[in-house]
């Protein structure tokens, strides 16, 4: 790549509406894949549904952030490989990626609907006492997966509220360097010691199993299973937590569409899929570098050059879901990528699912006359953060 043209697109794309995706991806997807700029450079984005479809199951696109080129959004190196596999290549992801997956299969999420349940149930209660009007990130959207990937870690219920502050640091993208770095060495920094006492006393939790199983038989570095607990659980309670706010939101802005659901509660997964088509919350975080040339969309990509794969702009390709802006639980979304796609699809998506399919329901049916406390213009969302979410929405009823 040699083009330094200034009026390339800068990467983020701004937005102009909070519910819609940036709108110069309208005019992207017209085309093959554009180069854009962004602080370390240029780098390709991809956009089209079919692109990207196909850049991220390509086995040639490299997910090594240490590379040159690397389009980093939160800085540019030195910055250490902070997402532990989901930052790493084959067979390095895969290996390692193998040793969470037996408390993320669907199996293993059938056995928690019991726990998340009663999660719901509690949170439900305890928010009935809050005066209103309630702020519902913090009485509930937060903390439901909050508290089951802490049951999952072995996490203790007291430290809850220092992650959510340290994850939200880390993810956020209009801080500067030094605030996520240290968000992230704090947590860091805890997490090490917590894998520490749980390797001495192993309990029935996912760090003791690291710990005991991988760990003590020298399959798993101290460093390597600190990295993977510290992604698993920012990724899963941060991403679950903004989808279940913006899907509250999007049923609280289609009555008609909610009055549905309050009277089939089985339309919660077409609620669901449409919610992380609509929202496709993971904004500015897929993102690559070519390991081999290839060709996508038209565009010849070198090695090494640096990729940018848009779901939100995939999600919202007028080809392959018409009028994209549209909120509507009825629309067929059997292949949006909000979790991504092969080697690299998010591996907690039966977990977030099923918290969303036991929270929706439970929460409209609790308080039947829900809604929002001021009018959206005044709703403030974190447009500046690699996961998208709107924060103090005020609910009453």
């Amino acid at each position: 790549m040699t083009e330094t043209d200034v009026s390339l697109p800068e990467w983020p794309l701004k937005r102009t509406c909070p519910f819609s995706p940036p709108p110069d991806f309208r005019d992207l997807r017209d085309g093959p894949p554009r180069l854009v700029r962004h602080r370390g450079g240029l780098a390709w984005l991809i956009s089209r549904h079919e692109d990207v479809r196909q850049a991220l199951a390509d086995p040639r696109m490299s997910s090594d952030d240490q590379q040159p080129n690397f389009p980093h959004r939160i800085m540019v190196p030195p910055w250490p490989r902070i997402n532990s596999f989901w930052r790493m290549d084959q067979p390095e992801h895969g290996r390692l990626r193998h040793m969470v997956m037996p408390e993320f299969t669907a199996r293993r999420t059938r056995e928690m609907r019991p726990l998340v349940r009663e999660l719901v149930d509690e949170l439900l209660d305890q928010m009935a006492d809050l005066p209103r009007p309630v702020d519902f990130a913090t009485a509930f959207a937060v903390q439901l997966p909050c508290l089951v990937i802490a049951r999952i870690f072995g996490v203790p219920d007291e430290d809850i509220a220092f992650f959510k502050q340290q994850s939200a640091l880390i993810l956020a993208q209009d801080r500067g360097p030094e605030v996520p770095l240290a968000a992230y060495q704090a947590m860091s920094d805890y997490l090490g010691e917590l894998a520490r006492a749980k390797a001495r006393r192993p309990g029935d939790d996912l760090i003791s199993r690291l710990a005991v199983e991988y760990g003590a038989a020298g399959e798993l570095t101290h460093d390597d299973l600190v990295g993977i607990v510290r992604l698993m659980i920012i990724a899963g309670h941060e991403t679950t937590a903004n989808l279940l706010g913006l899907t509250v939101l999007a049923l609280l802005r289609h009555p008609a569409q909610l009055a549905e659901l309050r009277a089939d509660a089985g339309l919660v997964h077409q609620v669901i899929e449409e919610a992380l088509r609509y929202w496709s919350i993971s904004q500015d975080n897929i993102v690559r570098v070519a390991a081999e040339d290839l060709s996508i969309g038209g565009a010849d990509i070198a090695k090494g050059d640096g990729v940018i794969i848009s779901i939100p702009s995939a999600n919202h390709d007028e080809s392959e879901y018409p009028d994209p802006g549209r909120f509507d639980i009825h629309r067929d979304t059997k292949n949006h990528v909000a979790f991504g796609l092969g080697p690299h699809y998010c591996p907690g998506a039966p977990l977030a699912r099923l918290e969303l399919e036991i929270a929706l329901p439970a929460l409209f049916e609790r308080f039947p006359g829900l809604r929002l406390a001021k009018d959206v213009e005044e709703l403030s969302f974190r447009e500046g953060a690699l996961v998208y979410a709107v924060d103090g929405m005020l609910l009453t009823w």
